[in-house]
């Protein structure tokens, strides 16, 4: 008996510095390369969100941790019995560099739990590596995993040194205890243990199918090939996760803050209203898709309005809900005493009245003037909206340093 075809239960992000092999981890687990847009593949790094899914098995005559597998056979023991089904996962391959910290930071918004991924051959930490964990607490992705990849290429003594660095830069941090696997991704070694890890530290979160449902857009696409002919083109493709609730294949949706309209001069934004076509995890096509996973829904958009990614950052939400869309954020912050990311300690200055920031609020990263700054709150005149679903949303901030955004801080929306 094959395992079902179900839809992913959990979205587990895979971060960490440039070039320490979070891509060719993603395929060890699920054996697809997630780099595949030609600037990516030109330069050697992710520059969008990759995506992939795997599902997760354990094999009853294998003892632990060697039962876990990824695939319906197992190679440990090549026992007859198929390994039992556990649960199927996706996996988000966000970018390292830091001019791309964006992406990364709008991917957290959708995650359930996170792998920081550290190169065995280079020091510890790297400044995109301290970065991403720091992300990683502000934004509440508690549930965590380090690897500890490429130990292939290094001695037993030096992979056994900076196990012991990662354990004394976790100590005292929200993330202390946090399971720690040596790998080789690259010659798929270990990735039993880590599936393990996954399995007991990354849980599927209860989620609530009741409530109004809400999804976050982190990518949007035209699929229809140059030359189709009209009459088989489809509609736009949203990418995003759904945050609660349930979408079903019919349903009328509402995209907010929506699409750019210039007025005599004046910028603003109206909803779009589409309804939905399709519904895709993957090769998985479902009649409802719920939380968990990147889905793709296919709605009767002209493509031209979700080409290129244009529509990332909107929320979608039913056609009859409603939620907030503010042009003025106010909301409580914290600062960080050190700036994130930067090789030198530089110290986080106080926020000050007209200062320009980037805010990352769930998939929408925008910029804004600071208008009133106070000790401990700040509004901000954003240049984009953003939609709001509930009060104390978290959002991240990031101020230009040295020619580049930082990250800073964070803060919680008022509303």
């Amino acid at each position: 008996m094959a395992w079902p075809k179900v839809q992913p239960e959990v979205n587990i992000g895979v971060v960490g510095h440039v070039d320490h092999g979070k891509t060719t981890l993603v395929q060890a687990l699920t054996g697809i390369w997630t780099s595949k847009h030609s600037e990516e593949l030109k330069r050697g790094m992710t520059i969008k969100l990759g995506y992939a899914e795997a599902s997760f098995g354990f094999c009853k005559s294998c003892r632990k941790p060697d039962g876990y597998v990824n695939e319906e056979s197992c190679r440990q023991c090549g026992s007859d019995e198929e390994p039992e089904f556990l649960r199927r996962v996706s996996f988000l391959d966000a970018p390292g560099h830091e001019v791309l910290m964006a992406t990364m930071l709008s991917g957290t918004a959708i995650l359930d739990g996170a792998i920081l991924v550290v190169a065995a051959n280079e020091h510890f930490p790297q400044p995109q590596t301290r970065e991403h964990f720091v992300a990683l607490g502000i934004v509440g992705v508690k549930n965590l995993i380090i690897v500890q990849n490429k130990v292939d290429v290094v001695s037993k003594e030096e992979a056994i040194d900076q196990y012991r660095q990662i354990q004394d830069f976790l100590k005292g941090s929200w993330a202390e205890g946090t399971p720690i696997v040596p790998v080789s991704a690259l010659h798929k070694i270990n990735i039993d243990a880590l599936i393990q890890a996954i399995q007991d530290k990354i849980p599927t979160p209860v989620r609530d199918e009741t409530k109004v449902p809400i999804m976050l857009a982190v990518r949007s696409f035209d699929v229809n090939k140059p030359g189709t002919n009209v009459r088989d083109m489809v509609g736009g493709i949203i990418g995003g996760s759904i945050l609660q609730g349930v979408f079903k294949i019919g349903q009328d949706v509402k995209i907010v803050p929506g699409i750019r309209l210039e007025n005599r001069g004046k910028v603003l934004y109206e909803p779009i209203y589409t309804k939905v076509f399709s519904l895709r995890f993957g090769d998985l096509e479902v009649k409802e898709a719920r939380p968990g996973g990147l889905v793709a829904m296919g709605t009767f958009l002209d493509p031209s309005i979700t080409k290129g990614d244009s529509l990332v950052g909107n929320v979608i939400i039913d056609a009859k809900s409603s939620i907030q869309v503010l042009s003025r954020l106010r909301f409580t912050y914290s600062l960080l005493e050190r700036v994130v990311g930067s090789k030198e300690m530089v110290k986080v200055e106080p926020i000050r009245s007209k200062e320009n920031l980037m805010i990352t609020l769930g998939s929408s990263t925008t910029l804004g003037v600071v208008t009133s700054a106070k000790s401990d709150e700040i509004e901000v005149e954003l240049r984009k909206p953003v939609a709001v679903w509930e009060n104390k949303v978290r959002l991240v901030i990031s101020r230009q340093i040295g020619g580049r955004w930082r990250l800073v801080g964070w803060g919680q929306v008022i509303l």
